[in-house]
């Protein structure tokens, strides 16, 4: 990242990120995004989200600051020595899942996921899934609240609130967690080669129904999931020495 000078600013609405971009879009200026060496920006987790959803057909690497409530992608917000910071910086490149979820009514619908894909009952009822793994059925039927398949950037998120592992960022493996299985009870989940495609049938899906969720895009009434990751799109984080990726999955374990 040395002689980075084009930066382009994105902000959250919220009003410490919106006074983070008055400021130092004054010290350092802004450029349009597809004009910029690196965008920097400005909120929470989040909006980091966004940011890498909305920039996917640029080739920019993303240096996040913290200006919301939740981090864990950010670096420390600061508006000293930013330009120094973007050329020291470590770069780690992630790549998202994909998602093909058919719907009730026949439509196909598509997403991409940094974190996770996740599948939750959307009505009172708990969900049934068959479970298979590259074309092979390995659980006839996991009656839960919902299931996800994880990133290892996702990891902390959702999955861990659900008991699911953290996965180191290079291990090149996918977790797939249960939220509250029933049957069979108290299954742990399992950890998958980056390359499997994990596919959810929804049984019984007009009585039980099922919502599918990658980051925004939700798709409800779903009668079955595929889930892969997509190596053909890579999202380039950006984190100061000492404070990536890597560092925070091993430090949260020991929180």
């Amino acid at each position: 990242m040395a002689h980075t000078r084009r930066i382009a600013f994105a902000a959250s609405r919220t009003k410490i990120a919106r006074d983070a971009l008055k400021e130092l879009t004054a010290v350092y200026g802004s450029v349009p995004k597809a004009r910029a060496d690196v965008i920097v920006a400005l909120g929470g987790d989040g909006f980091m989200l966004q940011t890498l959803h909305g920039i996917m057909h640029l080739d920019v690497p993303v240096y996040g600051m913290n200006c919301g409530t939740i981090g864990f992608l950010m670096n420390e917000h600061s508006a000293d020595g930013l330009t120094e910071r973007l050329e020291a910086a470590e770069e780690t490149v992630i790549n998202p899942l994909a998602m093909s979820a058919e719907a009730l009514d026949g439509t196909l619908k598509k997403g991409l996921a940094i974190n996770e894909v996740s599948l939750l009952r959307a009505g009172p009822q708990a969900a049934k899934l068959r479970v298979s793994i590259d074309g092979k059925v390995r659980m006839d039927e996991l009656v839960c609240d919902g299931a996800l398949v994880s990133t290892p950037a996702g990891s902390t998120a959702y999955n861990y609130s659900a008991h699911g592992p953290i996965l180191p960022i290079g291990s090149d493996v996918l977790a797939l967690t249960a939220v509250a299985a029933f049957r069979p009870r108290r299954w742990r989940g399992a950890l998958l080669p980056k390359s499997a495609v994990v596919r959810f049938d929804v049984l019984e899906a007009e009585k039980r129904p099922v919502m599918a969720d990658a980051d925004t895009r939700s798709v409800r009434r779903v009668t079955a999931v595929e889930v892969r990751s997509d190596p053909s799109i890579e999202h380039r984080l950006l984190f100061d020495p000492g404070h990536g990726l890597e560092e925070r999955l091993i430090r949260e374990q020991f929180v």
